[in-house]
């Protein structure tokens, strides 16, 4: 009788310690041994020399739009997508699914679409909106990741941007619940009123748009997030922040004792405003790319600690929504949950080059440990077999062939990307290998572990 389900024999493992020259068994789903030249049987063995093994990548910020709003992206897709770049967990926003999950009816309908069609394990985050903070209970039940809620217009109209009123009720809500809550904080009265402005001026171009979301919007709203998380003692996750302005004021906010994360996501690490007027509709995304100066603060942060996470913020939408005269009116929305880890990997930005294991820190063990899932994010004994396991000796062109998305546009495209994924396994389940995915819906919810 063989003592394992499979072992990866001679690879390199990236765990926070190092790199570590070893082999890795895996039985029922989980890690239950790593060492060097391992003994017993097992059903199956990979080769895996040559080859790095990351955590799979927790993408904490994705919006497969389902249902509702299928033709968008979905979850087959999309799923597809993710563990075609080594992306083995993810949380679905709230929007633009139609409903969007703001109760427990539309949180089952979009489990259920999750169950019937992702190849990747998922969470998913409930909705703070105007009017539903009696409804918090019940998603917190169902298990949600925590709240999404949005502190400026979000571009749908079945999610209304909360006021401060409702953002501090639910706040209080939530840290009753032991549940966390996610903010887009961008200042409502600063970027409406300057794209009012723009507009009425004749003004719709790139950079009218660009300046109509100065980055105080961003700082201002980030403050007054803290402020009422520390007032409510909820727990705060500002995501997609895009000045480094931004993270140190979270970071200042931490140091006081007030429990408040970030993320930043890859399109502001990799490309700028300018890039934005280069590229057009593909590049819109809000709150919008920044100057070449605010991204180098951006990464000062990844490299000195104070920014541990980054997410795709996948937010795809159809060419016929990213194609108008006006660019105010263009979808915002930036297609990249493919290219998470890829994109992290390349030295071909800036000429700056991460350590593998803060990699590695930034898509998996510190999303797992923000987000309380104790069996994700690692490779330890005990932990689920999530895996990337990664050519670093290879590097391609991104064409749109490559792509998995229901609509293979990306700002990305054309640039040349480092690393290969050669295989992803979820709990031990191969999903894809050399470049094939594997379409059986094996996805599971994950919930968050809380007190009580």
């Amino acid at each position: 009788m063989s003592l394992y389900d499979l072992v990866i024999r001679d690879a390199t493992l990236v765990r926070p310690d190092g790199l570590v020259e070893a082999d890795l068994a895996i039985a029922d789903g989980q890690i239950v041994a790593i060492g060097p030249e391992l003994e017993g049987g097992a059903t199956a063995e990979i080769d895996a020399t040559g080859l790095h093994v990351f955590p799979g990548a927790i993408d904490a910020h994705v919006h497969f739009n389902e249902p509702g709003r299928a033709e968008w992206e979905g979850f087959a897709t999309g799923t597809q997508a993710l563990a075609a770049g080594g992306t083995t967990s993810f949380f679905d926003m709230p929007l633009n699914a139609h409903p969007p999950t703001v109760d427990a009816a539309s949180f089952d309908l979009k489990l259920a679409a999750a169950q019937a069609a992702a190849v990747v394990d998922f969470g998913l985050w409930g909705g703070l909106v105007p009017g539903n903070v009696e409804r918090l209970d019940e998603l917190a039940e169902r298990g949600v990741v925590g709240f999404k809620a949005f502190m400026s217009n979000s571009g749908i109209d079945d999610f209304a941007a909360v006021d401060d009123l409702t953002l501090y009720e639910g706040m209080a809500r939530a840290a009753q619940l032991g549940c966390l809550v996610a903010l887009h904080a961008e200042n409502d009265q600063i970027t409406g009123a300057l794209a009012r402005r723009a507009v009425a001026e004749g003004r719709t171009g790139i950079r009218d748009y660009l300046n109509s979301r100065p980055a105080i919007a961003e700082l201002e709203a980030i403050e007054r997030a803290i402020v009422l998380a520390e007032e409510t003692g909820c727990a705060l996750h500002i995501v997609h922040v895009s000045t480094g302005r931004g993270v140190t004021l979270v970071a200042a906010a931490q140091a006081r004792g007030v429990d408040v994360s970030c993320e930043t996501c890859p399109h502001y690490l990799a490309l700028t405003d300018d890039d934005m007027e280069e590229l057009g509709a593909v590049a819109k995304c809000a709150p919008p790319l920044r100057s070449i100066e605010e991204q180098a603060a951006l990464w000062q942060h990844i490299f000195d600690g104070t920014l541990p996470m980054v997410a795709s913020d996948h937010s795809p939408a159809p060419a016929s929504l990213k194609t108008d005269a006006n660019f105010f009116k263009v979808w915002g929305g930036i297609s990249g949950c493919q290219s998470l880890l890829a994109l992290l990997l390349s030295d071909g930005y800036h000429a700056r080059q991460l350590p593998l294991t803060t990699i590695s820190a930034l898509t998996a063990e510190y999303v797992a440990r923000r987000f309380k899932l104790a069996a994700k994010g690692s490779l330890a004994i005990g932990t689920d077999a999530d895996l990337a396991l990664v050519d670093l000796n290879d590097q391609s062109i991104l064409e749109s062939s490559d792509l998995l998305y229901r609509h293979r546009h990306s700002p990305y495209l054309g640039k040349t990307l480092r690393g290969r994924v050669v295989r992803t396994l979820v709990r031990g389940t191969t999903v894809f290998m050399n470049g094939k995915v594997d379409p059986t819906p094996i996805g599971r919810l994950l919930t968050p572990q809380r007190a009580g």
